[in-house]
């Protein structure tokens, strides 16, 4: 076999349609666009446009605001801390921070700060230093023997 008698199986290619070559292809004259009018021009279509009719987007009202210098802050289940523990990639005698969290793969990044927050069970008296702690897993290291540090969230980004 030679590189020149290559050739694909018979059907599994098919030659693509050449529109407007004529009335006899089958896709002359408007190439399959239809009659005349804006939209058988090419890059000519407006986006949004209802024929005069009000368009949906303004027909419907704007609520709201997104802050944007807002904080987007990491969760993590009481849980998910225990498993760590258990599986040995967290030493619970040491305070665990956030940096801790991420340097053991628990955490992919910190952002503006990590909220612990209180699915899960714990059984081991953990002490943690996050930005945010919600009641029940406060309540649930506590319980456990544990203390939770809430220090400040991250002022590094600018405030506008």
């Amino acid at each position: 076999m030679k590189l020149n008698e290559l050739a694909d199986n018979p059907g599994a290619t098919k030659e693509r349609m050449r529109v407007g070559r004529g009335i006899g292809s089958g896709k002359g004259k408007t190439g399959g666009r239809g009659v005349k009018g804006q939209k058988s021009r090419s890059g000519v279509s407006i986006n949004g446009f209802e024929g005069g009719q009000m368009p949906i987007y303004r027909r419907l009202p704007k609520r709201g605001f997104t802050k944007p210098n807002r904080k987007e802050y990491v969760v993590i289940n009481v849980g998910n801390i225990q498993a760590a523990v258990e599986a040995g990639r967290l030493d619970a005698s040491a305070p665990i921070t956030e940096d801790l969290l991420v340097a053991s793969g628990i955490l992919r990044r910190k952002r503006d700060g990590v909220r612990l927050l209180g699915r899960g069970e714990v059984t081991t008296a953990l002490n943690l230093e996050v930005t945010g702690a919600s009641d029940t897993a406060r309540q649930a290291i506590e319980k456990a023997g544990g203390t939770v540090t809430v220090r400040a969230p991250r002022e590094d980004v600018a405030e506008q």
